[in-house]
Protein backbone atom coordinates (compact mmCIF):
# COMPACT_ATOMS: atom_id res chain seq x y z
CA UNK A 1 0.00 0.00 0.00
CA UNK A 2 1.26 3.47 -0.92
CA UNK A 3 1.69 5.79 2.04
CA UNK A 4 2.59 9.46 1.86
CA UNK A 5 3.65 11.58 4.84
CA UNK A 6 0.89 10.91 7.37
CA UNK A 7 1.79 13.64 9.81
CA UNK A 8 -1.08 16.04 10.50
CA UNK A 9 -1.17 19.10 8.26
CA UNK A 10 -2.48 22.47 9.34
CA UNK A 11 -6.20 22.68 8.70
CA UNK A 12 -7.90 25.28 6.59
CA UNK A 13 -9.17 28.14 8.74
CA UNK A 14 -12.73 28.11 10.06
CA UNK A 15 -13.99 30.60 7.45
CA UNK A 16 -12.59 28.55 4.54
CA UNK A 17 -14.09 25.35 5.96
CA UNK A 18 -17.46 27.03 6.53
CA UNK A 19 -17.53 28.41 2.99
CA UNK A 20 -16.55 25.00 1.59
CA UNK A 21 -19.34 23.15 3.42
CA UNK A 22 -21.87 25.89 2.65
CA UNK A 23 -20.97 25.47 -1.03
CA UNK A 24 -21.45 21.70 -0.71
CA UNK A 25 -24.88 22.23 0.84
CA UNK A 26 -25.96 24.76 -1.81
CA UNK A 27 -24.75 22.55 -4.67
CA UNK A 28 -26.56 19.51 -3.25
CA UNK A 29 -29.78 21.52 -2.95
CA UNK A 30 -29.27 23.02 -6.41
CA UNK A 31 -28.76 19.65 -8.09
CA UNK A 32 -31.87 18.26 -6.35
CA UNK A 33 -33.94 21.24 -7.49
CA UNK A 34 -32.44 21.21 -11.00
CA UNK A 35 -33.15 17.51 -11.36
CA UNK A 36 -36.81 17.81 -10.30
CA UNK A 37 -37.85 21.23 -11.62
CA UNK A 38 -39.89 21.47 -14.82
CA UNK A 39 -38.23 22.32 -18.12
CA UNK A 40 -37.75 25.99 -18.95
CA UNK A 41 -39.51 27.03 -22.16
CA UNK A 42 -40.37 30.28 -23.92
CA UNK A 43 -43.29 31.26 -21.67
CA UNK A 44 -42.07 29.67 -18.44
CA UNK A 45 -42.44 31.89 -15.39
CA UNK A 46 -39.96 31.90 -12.48
CA UNK A 47 -42.25 30.28 -9.91
CA UNK A 48 -42.12 27.17 -7.76
CA UNK A 49 -38.96 25.10 -8.15
CA UNK A 50 -37.64 27.48 -10.81
CA UNK A 51 -37.86 30.37 -8.31
CA UNK A 52 -36.04 28.19 -5.76
CA UNK A 53 -33.37 27.33 -8.36
CA UNK A 54 -32.81 31.05 -8.97
CA UNK A 55 -32.67 31.80 -5.23
CA UNK A 56 -30.17 29.04 -4.46
CA UNK A 57 -28.12 30.00 -7.54
CA UNK A 58 -28.00 33.65 -6.50
CA UNK A 59 -26.87 32.59 -3.02
CA UNK A 60 -24.19 30.38 -4.57
CA UNK A 61 -22.94 33.38 -6.60
CA UNK A 62 -22.59 35.42 -3.39
CA UNK A 63 -20.87 32.58 -1.52
CA UNK A 64 -18.42 32.03 -4.38
CA UNK A 65 -17.54 35.73 -4.50
CA UNK A 66 -16.77 35.64 -0.77
CA UNK A 67 -14.93 32.36 -1.19
CA UNK A 68 -12.69 33.64 -3.99
CA UNK A 69 -11.91 36.84 -2.08
CA UNK A 70 -11.13 34.81 1.05
CA UNK A 71 -8.91 32.40 -0.87
CA UNK A 72 -6.98 35.26 -2.50
CA UNK A 73 -6.45 37.04 0.81
CA UNK A 74 -5.98 34.03 3.12
CA UNK A 75 -3.71 31.41 1.59
CA UNK A 76 -4.09 27.95 3.10
CA UNK A 77 -1.13 26.36 4.82
CA UNK A 78 1.12 24.72 2.23
CA UNK A 79 0.63 21.04 1.62
CA UNK A 80 3.43 18.53 1.39
CA UNK A 81 2.10 16.53 -1.52
CA UNK A 82 4.48 15.02 -4.05
CA UNK A 83 4.89 17.35 -7.08
CA UNK A 84 2.63 15.33 -9.42
CA UNK A 85 -0.22 15.20 -6.89
CA UNK A 86 0.22 18.90 -6.13
CA UNK A 87 -0.23 19.76 -9.83
CA UNK A 88 -3.32 17.55 -10.15
CA UNK A 89 -4.74 19.02 -6.93
CA UNK A 90 -4.24 22.61 -8.02
CA UNK A 91 -5.66 21.95 -11.50
CA UNK A 92 -8.72 20.21 -10.06
CA UNK A 93 -9.32 23.02 -7.55
CA UNK A 94 -8.95 25.64 -10.30
CA UNK A 95 -11.47 23.78 -12.49
CA UNK A 96 -13.88 23.41 -9.56
CA UNK A 97 -13.72 27.11 -8.75
CA UNK A 98 -14.15 27.99 -12.45
CA UNK A 99 -17.19 25.73 -12.79
CA UNK A 100 -18.68 26.95 -9.49
CA UNK A 101 -18.49 30.49 -10.87
CA UNK A 102 -19.40 29.82 -14.51
CA UNK A 103 -22.43 27.56 -13.99
CA UNK A 104 -24.43 30.02 -11.85
CA UNK A 105 -23.23 33.00 -13.93
CA UNK A 106 -24.50 31.34 -17.12
CA UNK A 107 -27.81 30.59 -15.40
CA UNK A 108 -28.00 34.25 -14.37
CA UNK A 109 -27.32 35.34 -17.98
CA UNK A 110 -30.08 33.01 -19.16
CA UNK A 111 -32.52 34.27 -16.51
CA UNK A 112 -31.79 37.86 -17.54
CA UNK A 113 -32.50 37.01 -21.19
CA UNK A 114 -35.92 35.73 -20.10
CA UNK A 115 -36.64 39.01 -18.30
CA UNK A 116 -36.40 37.38 -14.88
CA UNK A 117 -34.86 39.34 -12.02
CA UNK A 118 -32.33 37.32 -10.05
CA UNK A 119 -32.46 38.27 -6.36
CA UNK A 120 -30.12 37.36 -3.54
CA UNK A 121 -32.24 35.56 -0.93
CA UNK A 122 -35.28 36.69 -2.92
CA UNK A 123 -34.69 40.30 -1.81
CA UNK A 124 -31.60 42.05 -3.21
CA UNK A 125 -31.83 42.30 -7.02
CA UNK A 126 -28.79 41.46 -9.09
CA UNK A 127 -28.22 43.45 -12.29
CA UNK A 128 -29.29 41.88 -15.58
CA UNK A 129 -26.40 40.24 -17.43
CA UNK A 130 -28.15 40.12 -20.79
CA UNK A 131 -31.00 41.95 -22.47
CA UNK A 132 -34.48 40.43 -22.44
CA UNK A 133 -34.91 38.27 -25.54
CA UNK A 134 -31.14 37.98 -26.09
CA UNK A 135 -30.29 35.00 -28.30
CA UNK A 136 -26.90 34.81 -26.57
CA UNK A 137 -28.62 34.66 -23.18
CA UNK A 138 -30.91 31.85 -24.33
CA UNK A 139 -27.93 29.88 -25.69
CA UNK A 140 -26.13 30.30 -22.37
CA UNK A 141 -29.01 28.40 -20.77
CA UNK A 142 -28.01 25.34 -22.80
CA UNK A 143 -24.34 25.81 -21.89
CA UNK A 144 -25.42 26.21 -18.24
CA UNK A 145 -27.04 22.77 -18.35
CA UNK A 146 -24.03 21.12 -19.98
CA UNK A 147 -21.52 22.72 -17.61
CA UNK A 148 -23.67 21.67 -14.64
CA UNK A 149 -22.87 18.06 -15.61
CA UNK A 150 -19.18 18.94 -15.96
CA UNK A 151 -19.35 20.43 -12.46
CA UNK A 152 -21.02 17.25 -11.22
CA UNK A 153 -18.16 15.18 -12.70
CA UNK A 154 -15.54 17.47 -11.13
CA UNK A 155 -17.26 17.11 -7.76
CA UNK A 156 -17.14 13.33 -8.18
CA UNK A 157 -13.43 13.56 -8.96
CA UNK A 158 -12.89 15.80 -5.91
CA UNK A 159 -14.72 13.36 -3.61
CA UNK A 160 -12.83 10.43 -5.12
CA UNK A 161 -9.53 12.22 -4.52
CA UNK A 162 -10.45 12.93 -0.88
CA UNK A 163 -11.29 9.24 -0.36
CA UNK A 164 -8.07 8.21 -2.14
CA UNK A 165 -6.07 10.39 0.27
CA UNK A 166 -7.93 8.98 3.25
CA UNK A 167 -7.98 5.27 2.46
CA UNK A 168 -5.09 4.67 0.04
CA UNK A 169 -2.46 7.28 0.87
CA UNK A 170 -3.65 7.46 4.48
CA UNK A 171 -2.57 11.07 4.77
CA UNK A 172 -4.42 13.97 6.38
CA UNK A 173 -5.57 15.88 3.30
CA UNK A 174 -9.25 15.15 3.98
CA UNK A 175 -8.98 16.17 7.64
CA UNK A 176 -7.76 19.65 6.66
CA UNK A 177 -11.29 20.54 5.52
CA UNK A 178 -13.21 18.83 8.31
CA UNK A 179 -14.51 20.70 11.37
CA UNK A 180 -12.00 20.74 14.24
CA UNK A 181 -14.13 18.43 16.37
CA UNK A 182 -14.14 15.82 13.59
CA UNK A 183 -10.39 16.30 12.99
CA UNK A 184 -9.68 15.51 16.64
CA UNK A 185 -11.77 12.36 16.48
CA UNK A 186 -10.13 11.25 13.21
CA UNK A 187 -6.63 11.78 14.59
CA UNK A 188 -7.52 9.62 17.59
CA UNK A 189 -8.98 6.94 15.31
CA UNK A 190 -5.90 7.13 13.03
CA UNK A 191 -3.66 6.15 15.92
CA UNK A 192 -5.73 2.99 16.30
CA UNK A 193 -6.01 2.34 12.54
Amino acid sequence: MVKVNASPRPAYDAVARTLHWLTVLLIAIQFAIGWTMPGVHKDTQPVGLIAWHLAVGSTLVAVMVVRVVWRLTHRPAPDDLPPALRIVSRLTHFLLYAALILVPALGWINASSRGWTVRLLGVVPYPALSAPGSAFGHEMGDVHGILAWVLFALIGLHIGAALFHRFVLRDHVLQRMLPERVQSGRQHADRNY
